[in-house]
């Protein structure tokens, strides 16, 4: 049951609302559009001569029918056949510009509104990310972009051809008889009671079809990426169980779908016999009665077949609007997402940062009133190597937020060279500080780009430098294409060292003036943390050195440490001077030497 609830609050934001239009999500994706109303404009122009074109086609067989054949003049026909020739050709070449033209327009839109999410993805708060599934948010800009494409491609334009050909249709049919339009007309409230009802059960299907497909596929997400855990603990039955249920919920909607469907599609073409029959009925006597030619009759035939074949599709059509109005709403209620870090209007401008950072009174939450940090001071000097050390969830790595920006505090200010760090733009500041993280992530690409990470402005020169200076160089020199060599999905095929090592390039290569080291050699082998130690000194000479620290040897060295307990500062000091204290910095040091050397041992 908790499994269900936890499911049904995931994936309410996927549901759908419901509309098939909504005119005010329709005007915004229509602003996407405006910069290539040209393109826009011209597939429009075509579908209409091309619906135009499929219009005049039957005309021409009825006028081939009545002129020429029925009156056997062979010559004649050849000839008009030359006509009927080039309108055919002329309707064909006009669809393919069309098509091509409407998916060219198709893909600019994606585009352009893939770039306006991504943008957007990259100036949101991390509160965010930390808020909403990653799965959920490339799906905004994969799927439901696809889904407004659709819509845009064979939805919207090709309503608008389908308006138009249902129009002349109707027009035709009556100046070529108006009895037989008359009674082609007394069918037409018979497809749109189908169209209604078919509509009504369809949105309700579809809707809920989708929201367990979603589950469905988060099941599965989830179930791979934690296969290694199911088969450890023997949860392959439960979880087949599970899979079960969700597999037959899924089934039965669709099943049910397959039955609205499937009574619609005779529906129309019932009403579409039924028409014909009567138009076939009512022709012979008129035909007896030369009231009525064999070419009309032809012709008619031929406009009733074209009259029904929008409404066949307008299911299709239906489902397409449907789902873009749904990923329209998705896509533009994240863009409408304000979690943004503000930049200072008039920032300050600073070419150099000397590496001064001072914490004032800093109270900090994540949530509402449940404060991690509290009331925390301190300041570190331009140079200096500063460690900060606390068990976990005290409020070390919150502290590195801040100072990046990635959050703002609650109460306080934290100053770098004595000016508040919301007064500098949040792109200066950062280009000035680099961090290594306990959990490296990699990029898909090949080490040089995952220690430059696009910068042109770093050469493979400096990559190699940095890479010897930091020791990575060894490790990398054995592999088979050497800075080339490609890196899987989050480096799975390096160690744990070797993308620490990595990481520690790309620190050295963006040359920061204040470096942050959260918790960098915890997960590492004595060996490479021998070799990051000897990396370390040449990384932090000049620079302003944080160390949030596991390992408390590691710090030793250090100017300055100061330790976190609850998110107040507790201690503050040297090595020297906080062994001397014996508190809380004393007490950990002497656990982790213990431990130390029972494995020693």
């Amino acid at each position: 049951m908790l499994y269900n609830r936890v499911m049904n609050n995931t994936f309410d934001e996927d549901e759908l609302t419901g509309k098939a239009y909504d005119a005010r999500i329709f005007r915004r994706i229509m602003t996407y559009i405006l910069p290539f109303k040209f393109t826009f404009i011209s597939a429009i122009l075509l579908l209409l001569l091309g619906s135009g074109l499929q219009v005049v086609q039957p005309y021409l067989t009825k006028i081939a029918v009545d002129k020429y054949i029925i009156k056997g003049d062979f010559h004649g026909l050849i000839r008009f056949g030359w006509l009927f020739f080039g309108v055919i050709f002329s309707m064909g070449i006009t669809i393919f510009f069309q098509r091509y033209i409407s998916n060219m327009l198709g893909q600019k839109f994606m585009k352009s509104l893939r770039m306006a999410i991504f943008t957007h993805l990259q100036e949101l708060s991390l509160s965010f990310f930390n808020k909403n599934p990653i799965g959920r948010l490339v799906t905004r800009a994969t799927n439901d972009v696809q889904a407004i494409n659709e819509m845009i491609t064979s939805g919207v334009i090709a309503l608008v051809g389908d308006v138009f050909r249902l129009s002349g249709i109707a027009v035709v049919l009556y100046l070529l008889n108006r009895e037989l339009a008359l009674l082609t007309y007394i069918f037409i409230p018979l497809l749109i009671i189908a169209s209604f009802i078919f509509r009504k059960y369809a949105r309700v299907t579809y809707r809920e079809s989708r929201r367990r497909l979603a589950k469905l596929n988060a099941f599965l997400q989830e179930s791979i990426s934690g296969m290694s855990i199911i088969q450890v603990f023997n949860r392959e039955a439960r979880m087949k169980a599970r899979f079960v249920r969700l597999n037959n919920d899924y089934l039965k909607i669709n099943m049910k779908s397959i039955l609205i469907y499937s009574l619609f599609y005779p529906s129309v073409d019932f009403i579409l016999n039924i028409t014909l029959a009567l138009i076939l009925y009512f022709s012979a006597s008129m035909i007896l009665k030369a009231t009525l030619t064999i070419g009309v009759l032809v012709a008619y035939i031929q406009y009733i077949d074209q009259f029904f074949e929008p409404i066949r599709d307008l299911s299709n059509k239906y489902n397409i609007m449907q789902q873009a109005m749904a990923s329209s709403e998705r896509i533009f209620k994240l863009l409408d997402t304000k979690e943004i870090i503000p930049d200072s209007k008039y920032p300050v401008k600073s070419e150099q940062t000397k590496g001064n950072v001072k914490f004032e009174h800093v109270w900090f939450a994540y949530n509402d009133d449940d404060y991690v940090l509290k009331d925390v001071s301190f300041e570190v000097k331009a140079g200096q190597t500063f460690a900060i050390v606390g068990a976990t969830g005290a409020g070390k790595t919150s502290l590195m937020n801040l100072l990046f920006r990635f959050y703002d505090a609650n109460k306080g200010r934290i100053l770098i060279d004595d000016i508040d760090i919301r007064n500098y733009a949040k792109r200066d500041i950062r280009k000035r500080m680099a961090i290594v993280l306990q959990d490296v992530f990699l990029f898909m690409g090949d080490i040089k780009y995952n220690i430059r990470l696009g910068n042109s402005e770093i050469s493979d020169e400096k990559i190699q430098e940095c890479a010897r200076d930091i020791g990575a160089d060894e490790f990398i020199k054995r592999l088979t294409n050497e800075y080339d060599e490609p890196i899987r999905e989050r480096g799975a095929t390096l160690s744990v060292g070797q993308r620490q090592l990595i990481s520690f390039a790309r620190a050295l290569a963006f040359n920061p003036q204040i470096l942050v080291l959260d918790e960098a050699t915890a997960s590492i082998d004595p060996e490479t943390e021998s070799l990051i130690q000897k990396a370390m000194k040449r990384l932090m000479k000049g620079r302003t050195s944080i160390i949030i620290a596991h390992r408390l040897s590691t710090i030793r060295d250090a100017d300055n440490i100061i330790v976190i307990d609850r998110g107040k500062v507790v201690e503050n000091g040297t090595h020297e001077e906080l062994m001397k204290l014996k508190g809380v910095y004393y007490k950990l040091y002497m656990l982790q030497t213990l431990e130390l050397k029972r494995k020693e041992a």
